[in-house]
C-alpha cells in the first residue's frame, strides 16, 4: 500500500484527469500509532473545520476517543483526500491543557468555578447593563469555526432579544471582503462558482490567493487537472513564489497594495482587443460604459510603473484571460488584505461578466473564504450581516425576520449596518461597550495593533466573557472563561467556499464539564428568560437539529435557502450546496446560470456603496441605476494605500498563511506533527534586500513598523524586492510573554497597521511600512520556516523538509474513475 509523509508531501501523489472527466478518487486516512483499521469501534461523519474546502470524513473512535479520521471517496468537495491539518488536526482535543470547568475573576486571579456561578454573573451583567444603559452597552464577536445552529442562535440572541447591533465576527478578517464584493457585483452574497468548475476551465486565475496552503484538497484538483491531458494555464497574481506561482503559465507579482491599478490595466486590454460578449454584457448589466471611461485612462504602460510589473506581462495576463473559452477565478487574502481590497475583487468579478463567464461548467468565480464555516456567520447574520442575506435598509425584509422570530420588528436594530469588528473595539476602548462576549476567536493575537487591543481587553470598565476551548491570550484577559466542546464533541452543520453544506455529528464527549457553543448560548438565552411576542421561550429550539429547521424557515425565499436538506439528507449523501429546494432538490451547482441575480431592488442583500469611499447608496439611487436587477459593473480609480514604505520604514510588510497552522494555532501549535512543521516564527526576505542588509539565511532580525515589532530569524526566499512576510498564527500562549512582564516579540500583529477597507471594513494586513534590523550573526542552522511551501529558500542546499516522518498517512484502493495512481 502506498505511503508518504503528509508534512514532506502535503498534496499527495497525482491522480490525473482530462477536461469534463471526474476527479478520480484517492481516499486519504491518518490513525494514531498502533490502531488498527479493524479496530476502530465506529467510523463518525464531519468535514474538516481547519480550513475553508469543506473536506469530508469521517472520525474514527475507539474506546470513547478519538483515534483518527479519513476522507471521503464519494463526496463532491475532497473525493476522499484530506490535507495535512485534517489528517493530524483532531490530535488537540487530547491535550491536556483543554478548558474543563468554567472560570471567573476574583481578586484579579481567574479561578475555577460552576456552570452556574459562571452563568448567573453573566447574567447579572448583562441585565445591569440593559437596565443603565440598554441594548448598545452589549457587544458579540465570534468566530468561523462554529456550527450554522450556533451562528444562528446568536444572532436570534444578539440582534433580536437583546436588540444590539454589535454583532461581528473574526470572519471580518478574512471573508468580509469576499461577501462586500458579491453585494456590489450581484446584489447578493454567494459564490456563483464551484469546486467543479476546476473539472472543466481551460483558464484558472488566482488573485492573491495561495491555494496551495490555504485549500490544499482544491490544490490537488488543479495539480491533478495539471498532470492530465489538455491541462489548463494557469495565471498567479501574488508577490511571493507561491506553489502555484510556480505552476503558472504566467505569475504576476505587483507591488502590494496596488491590485486595482493592476486589474484596470487588465480591463483596458480585454477592452480594447474587444474580448468582451457584448450581447451578455447588453441583456444582463448595468455600468460597462464608465468601466470603459475609467479604464481606458490606465494602460499596461501606466499600471506597469505603479505596479512594478513588465507592461508585456500585463498584455500577455489579459490575452490569457481573454482567450480562455472557460475561465475560473479564485480571490483570497492577497486582495482582500490590501488597499482598495472590494474594489479590487469588483474588478475580478468585472472580467467574467465582460466575458459572460458564469453559470456555465469551467466558468465561474469563486471570492474564497478563509475560515471553514466564514459562509455560515454571513448567511445567519452573526458577523456584521443580517440572517438570510436581508438586507438591514430593507424595512420589508426586516419585517419578513421579526415575522419568523415572532417579534417587533422594532426589537431588531436597523438604524445603521450592524456594527463592524474594529468599530466593536473602538467602541469597548472608549467605553460605550461595556460587556464583550467573544466566542471561539483569539483577537488578542488576530486583530492588528495587538498593543491597543490587549489594553481595551483588559480594561477594567469592559466584562469580557471569553468562550472557547483553550485558554488563549484573550482568555487570559476575561472576567469570565467558558469552556467549550470542539468539533467531533457536539453535533451541527457547516457550509464551506461553494455552498456545500455537510453535517457533523457528534463522536465522543467533551472533556470535563465542557459544554457544546449551542448549549450555552441556549442556556444564556433562558437564565435572561428572552421572549418571543407570544410569550414563548426565545429562541424557540433547543437543540442542533431543532435549530436547524428554524433556519430554514428563516432561508426561505432567500438566496440561502436550506428548505430542502435535512439532517438525514446530509447522512445519506454527503455535501449539498444550497439553495436546495422543491425547484432544485438535490441542490445548485452553479448560481446565475440563467443570467438572473438577486439584484432587484425588493431582493437585494444591498443597495451598495461607493468603491472608494465606502459611502452606501440610497434605495432611490439603486433604484434609478438598476431597475431591472441586473450584475452590476463597477468602475474605480487607483488610490494609493495610506501607508507606503519611506526612508525610516523602507519595507512593505505583508502577513499570510502557513498550510500547517490554522489562525493563531489554538488547535494546530497543539498538534505534534503540524508544530513540528513550523514551530516559530519567521520573516521572508528577498537575496538581494538581505545583501543589502549584510544578512543570510537564519540570522536573527527585529521587524518594525510605527506601532511594534518583532524578533524573527530570517528566510531568504524568492519573495519581490522591497517586501517582508511574516506568518500570523504566532502568538504567546505557549511562550513566557504570556506571564505578567513577558516580552511579546512573536506575533505579527504587534506591526499591523489599525486601518480597513471603506466598504467592507476587512483589516489591512498588507500594507504596513516596515523596517529591518540585523540581531548579530546566527549560528549557521536555517530559519524553521517550512520548505515545502511558498517558504522555501533561495538556497537549494537547505534540507527538502522540516516534518519528521513518523507518521503515514494511507492510500485506501477504491475505484479511480480512469485516473493514474
Amino acid at each position: 500500500m502506498p505511503s508518504r509523509d503528509p508534512i514532506a508531501e502535503p498534496w499527495g501523489t497525482r491522480t490525473p484527469y482530462g477536461p469534463g472527466e471526474q476527479w478520480p478518487v484517492r481516499v486519504d486516512r491518518h490513525l494514531a500509532e498502533g490502531v488498527d483499521p479493524e479496530d476502530v469501534d465506529r467510523w463518525v461523519r464531519t468535514a474538516s473545520i481547519l480550513h475553508s474546502n469543506g473536506d469530508a470524513m469521517d472520525i474514527a473512535v475507539k474506546d470513547g476517543r478519538i483515534v483518527g479520521v479519513r476522507g471521503h471517496g464519494e463526496d463532491r468537495v475532497n473525493r476522499g483526500r484530506l490535507d495535512p491539518k485534517d489528517l493530524y488536526g483532531w490530535q488537540s482535543g487530547h491535550s491536556a491543557d483543554r478548558l474543563t470547568r468554567p472560570l471567573v475573576r476574583r481578586d484579579g486571579e481567574l479561578v475555577e468555578t460552576d456552570w452556574d456561578t459562571a452563568m448567573d454573573l453573566v447574567v447579572r451583567r448583562s441585565r445591569e447593563l440593559l437596565d443603565e444603559q440598554g441594548a448598545s452597552a452589549l457587544g458579540f464577536y465570534t468566530s468561523g469555526q462554529l456550527f450554522l445552529e450556533e451562528y444562528y442562535t446568536l444572532a436570534a440572541i444578539g440582534h433580536g432579544a437583546i436588540g444590539t447591533n454589535h454583532m461581528d465576527g473574526n470572519t471580518r478578517l478574512c471573508t468580509a471582503t469576499a461577501a462586500a464584493a458579491l453585494k456590489e457585483s450581484f446584489g447578493c452574497d454567494g459564490q456563483p462558482g464551484s469546486y467543479g468548475d476546476i473539472d472543466h476551465a481551460d483558464v484558472i486565475a488566482l488573485y492573491g490567493h495561495n491555494m496551495a496552503e490555504t485549500q490544499a484538497v482544491s490544490w490537488s484538483r488543479i495539480l491533478d487537472r495539471l498532470a492530465g491531458p489538455n491541462p489548463p494555464r494557469l495565471l498567479c497574481v501574488d508577490p511571493r513564489p507561491t506553489p502555484v506561482a510556480r505552476e503558472a503559465t504566467l505569475h504576476l507579482a505587483p507591488r502590494p497594495g496596488t491590485n486595482v491599478a493592476l486589474m484596470n490595466a487588465i480591463l483596458h486590454e480585454l477592452i480594447r482587443t474587444d474580448r468582451v460578449d457584448h450581447a451578455y454584457v447588453e441583456a444582463h448589466t448595468v455600468g460597462y460604459e464608465a468601466l470603459v471611461e475609467t479604464t481606458d485612462a490606465y494602460p499596461p504602460e501606466r499600471a506597469a510603473r505603479i505596479c512594478e510589473v513588465p507592461a508585456e506581462q500585463i498584455r500577455e495576463a489579459a490575452a490569457l484571460l481573454g482567450g480562455a473559452k472557460r475561465l475560473l477565478s479564485t480571490v483570497l487574502q492577497g486582495f482582500y488584505q490590501s488597499n482598495q481590497a472590494t474594489a479590487a475583487s469588483v474588478q475580478v468579478n468585472n472580467v467574467h461578466l465582460l466575458r459572460g463567464m458564469l453559470g456555465r461548467p469551467g466558468a465561474g468565480v469563486l471570492q474564497m473564504n478563509g475560515q471553514p464555516t466564514a459562509e455560515n456567520t454571513r448567511e445567519c447574520g452573526a458577523d456584521g450581516d443580517l440572517t438570510g442575506f436581508r438586507n438591514w435598509n430593507n424595512d420589508r425584509h426586516i419585517a419578513d425576520l421579526a415575522q419568523v422570530w415572532n417579534l417587533d420588528p422594532m426589537r431588531i436594530p436597523h438604524y445603521a449596518p450592524p456594527t463592524h469588528a474594529m468599530q466593536i473595539m473602538r467602541y469597548a476602548e472608549k467605553g460605550s461597550i461595556r460587556f464583550l462576549w467573544v466566542s471561539a476567536t483569539n483577537p488578542a493575537v488576530s486583530l492588528p495593533e495587538l498593543g491597543r487591543i490587549r489594553e481595551l481587553l483588559a480594561s477594567q470598565g469592559l466584562f469580557l466573557v471569553v468562550q472557547d476551548v483553550f485558554m488563549t491570550e484573550t482568555a487570559e484577559l476575561a472576567d469570565v472563561v467558558l469552556p467549550a466542546a470542539t468539533w467531533g464533541e457536539k453535533t451541527g452543520t457547516f457550509t464551506n467556499s461553494d455552498r456545500t453544506v455537510h453535517l457533523s455529528e457528534k463522536a465522543v464527549e467533551p472533556p470535563g464539564e465542557a459544554r457544546p457553543d449551542l448549549d450555552i448560548f441556549l442556556d444564556y438565552a433562558r437564565r435572561m428568560d428572552f421572549r418571543d411576542d407570544d410569550g414563548r421561550p426565545f429562541p424557540q429550539w433547543h437543540d442542533p437539529e431543532s435549530a436547524f429547521e428554524a433556519w430554514k424557515r428563516a432561508g426561505v425565499g432567500r438566496p440561502c435557502d436550506y428548505s430542502g436538506i435535512t439532517y438525514d439528507h446530509l447522512r445519506r449523501v454527503g455535501g449539498i450546496q444550497w439553495p436546495c429546494n422543491e425547484e432544485h432538490p438535490q441542490g445548485t451547482e452553479r448560481l446565475y446560470a440563467d443570467g438572473r441575480f438577486w439584484a432587484s431592488p425588493e431582493e437585494c442583500e444591498s443597495f451598495g456603496k461607493d468603491l472608494v469611499t465606502g459611502a452606501p447608496s440610497e434605495e432611490a439611487e439603486y433604484r434609478s441605476t438598476n431597475p431591472e436587477g441586473r450584475a452590476m459593473i463597477k468602475a474605480v480609480e487607483y488610490v494609493p494605500p495610506h501607508e507606503e514604505p519611506g526612508e525610516e520604514y523602507p519595507f512593505t510588510l505583508i502577513t499570510g498563511r502557513t498550510i500547517y497552522h490554522f489562525h493563531t494555532r489554538t488547535k494546530t501549535g497543539r498538534a505534534p506533527e503540524l508544530q513540528r512543521a513550523a514551530p516559530e516564527v519567521w520573516v521572508e526576505i528577498a537575496p538581494s534586500d538581505a545583501r543589502a542588509a549584510g544578512i543570510d539565511e537564519g540570522d536573527p532580525v527585529q521587524v518594525r513598523s510605527p506601532r511594534g515589532g518583532i524578533r524573527a530569524r530570517v528566510r531568504v526566499s524568492g519573495i519581490r524586492p522591497g517586501v517582508l512576510f511574516v506568518p500570523f498564527h504566532y502568538g504567546y500562549w505557549d511562550t513566557d510573554a504570556s506571564d505578567e512582564g513577558g516580552e511579546r516579540d512573536r506575533a505579527a500583529n504587534e506591526m499591523t497597521v489599525n486601518d480597513w477597507d471603506p466598504v467592507s471594513k476587512q483589516p489591512l494586513f498588507k500594507t504596513a511600512a516596515a523596517s529591518l534590523r540585523p540581531l548579530g550573526r546566527g549560528d549557521g542552522r536555517p530559519s524553521q520556516a517550512p520548505t515545502t511551501t511558498a517558504s522555501a529558500p533561495v538556497d537549494a542546499r537547505v534540507p527538502a523538509t522540516r516534518g519528521e516522518p513518523d507518521t503515514v498517512e494511507e492510500h485506501v484502493d477504491e475505484p479511480t474513475d480512469g485516473g493514474t495512481r
